[in-house]
């Protein structure tokens, strides 16, 4: 679960990270206009999506220039328009100008990957189901996108490698097996949860007779889940895995299914158009 002062902490670092990628040794286009010159500006979305980003984008502006003055006519998971103002901002227009393109990239990034989690939310919810991002992220904004997965309406499976076992065939195969690796995981972490990754009805019959916490179906077809959920009897949690995507959620979600998780949350994610105008 994301946590708060992580996420703000991992914010500046990934702000400061990506100005002084843009800056470097000083802005030079920005130079041509008079350090005294202050402008106004806006930002609008030229297509419909999911607003997700505030902070980063304020962020930008709070480390180039504290004087700059933001209002957000909109807020994180609201659904936009075409041409929908979105917030306006005032102050130094070489502060506005630098700060641009930054800005605009995370909350044109993170909107992108909101708006496919809306999209996957919305085909879930029908069934009842739960769907859960992975750590096929972009380098670099793993918290990010994984905020943006949640703004959307979907949800995080692990954070990284530290919060959860996963325990996939590599892992299965260098622990000797299924339960060896489960009891492995129990000795040390039992407070951790335990997922097993199979790839066929054997090894789900396996990972049953442990103590896992949640079995992954890892690109199980309809029938290979409905025997799956036909086999289960005990209170383990069910995820589909493999190429799930908004073409074959409603055939994934079958009854006795838990969770679809997805890499094409944030790994497929296309950018939504902003653009800053000044006035």
């Amino acid at each position: 679960m994301l946590n708060d002062k992580k996420l703000r902490e991992d914010i500046k670092v990934s702000v400061a990270r990506s100005l002084a990628e843009d800056i470097g040794d000083g802005d030079i286009t920005a130079l041509l206009i008079p350090e005294s010159t202050i402008s106004d500006a806006v930002v609008v979305t030229r297509e419909h999506g999911v607003l997700c980003g505030q902070a980063w984008f304020d962020e930008v502006f709070q480390q180039l220039d504290p004087n700059i003055e933001i209002k957000w006519l909109v807020n994180d998971g609201d659904t936009l328009v075409p041409e929908q103002l979105m917030c306006r901002l005032s102050g130094s227009a070489r502060s506005l100008l630098t700060g641009e393109r930054t800005a605009l990239n995370f909350i044109q990034t993170l909107s992108g990957t909101a708006t496919t989690a809306r999209e996957y939310f919305r085909l879930a919810s029908k069934n009842g189901l739960t769907i859960l991002d992975t750590r096929k992220t972009i380098p670099g904004l793993r918290l990010a996108q994984k905020y943006a997965v949640v703004t959307g309406g979907c949800q995080n499976h692990r954070l990284g490698l530290y919060d959860a076992f996963l325990i996939k065939e590599n892992h299965i195969a260098a622990c000797g097996g299924i339960k060896p690796a489960v009891q492995k995981a129990k000795e040390i972490c039992p407070e951790k949860l335990i997922e097993v990754e199979v790839e066929n009805l054997l090894e789900f019959q396996e990972a049953l007779n442990t103590q896992a916490d949640v079995i992954m179906l890892d690109n199980f077809d309809s029938i290979m889940i409905q025997q799956a959920v036909a086999m289960k009897t005990q209170k383990i949690k069910l995820e589909v895995s493999g190429n799930i995507d908004v073409k074959n959620i409603s055939q994934k979600a079958l009854s006795g299914i838990d969770y679809l998780s997805s890499g094409s949350l944030t790994k497929h994610c296309r950018a939504i158009d902003f653009s800053m105008r000044l006035k």
